[in-house]
């Protein structure tokens, strides 16, 4: 029986690979998860898994450190949230991916290809982190997810589907076309990991997402005020923050 190691530090995302690997490969036994870089070593080191699905970015050892001290120990997935620019690396076979938010399309098409070679000697998978170190370098890896309380549960929201943050006392509400989300992270700390082409913050407290905004609108002192796509409300942008309409 095949076995394997989860290392993935968001909770509901290494719960969810855990869900959709039982139902693409039953026969695979999950014989450990690890929450970072150093715990997932320890757990490799002590069941010595056939396949180890691994987060590039965790705390502790980054996912590329952890691939490094187990090459051609197991077989590699990296679980990234890198697009395009890494592609070529992985695509190289001796690693393979799995893109964040998780597809369970991609999820099968990886476990096709593991379950093929599981039997061979795992690949050194140096040259692809080599490879793949300077693309991570050229581009980075903005906030692609974000997981967020709504009542009782938490969700899994793509920032594709984010209207705005904004500040609500000592969390942030993560609206979007059809509900409302809160987080613990503050929006100072947000604005440092969302794109900044795709995120503005036009108040202290509230960053919207560019490509929800409808329009701007002023009131009767010549405040600007931003409107949305698919949201009923209106919010107002600061006057520090108005030169990024200028040129609209």
């Amino acid at each position: 029986m095949p076995t394997a190691v989860i290392a993935e530090d968001e909770p509901l995302l290494r719960e969810g690979l855990r869900e959709s690997l039982a139902a693409l490969w039953p026969e695979l036994r999950i014989c450990a998860e690890a929450e970072d870089g150093l715990q997932a070593l320890r757990v490799v080191d002590a069941h010595r898994p056939d396949v180890v699905f691994l987060d590039i970015h965790m705390p502790g050892l980054s996912g590329m450190e952890v691939a490094r001290q187990i090459s051609q120990r197991c077989h590699v997935v990296f679980v990234t949230a890198y697009d395009q620019h890494a592609i070529e690396a992985f695509e190289q076979g001796a690693v393979d991916y799995v893109m964040k938010p998780l597809s369970t399309a991609r999820l099968a098409t990886s476990v096709s290809r593991i379950r093929k070679r599981i039997e061979e000697t795992p690949h050194n998978i140096e040259p692809v982190l080599q490879q793949l170190g300077p693309a991570a370098g050229r581009e980075r890896a903005y906030l692609r997810w974000i997981t967020a309380s709504q009542g009782a549960n938490l969700k899994l929201i793509t920032v594709d589907e984010i209207c705005y943050f904004q500040a609500d006392h000592k969390y942030t509400m993560v609206a979007t076309v059809s509900a409302d989300a809160l987080i613990r992270k503050p929006i100072k700390e947000l604005v440092e990991e969302l794109d900044p082409a795709m995120f503005w913050q036009i108040h202290r407290s509230t960053v919207i997402n560019a490509n929800a905004v409808a329009g701007l609108k002023r009131d009767m002192k010549g405040r600007l005020h931003v409107s949305f796509k698919q949201r009923p409300e209106t919010l107002p942008v600061s006057e520090s923050y108005a030169g990024l309409f200028r040129q609209m």
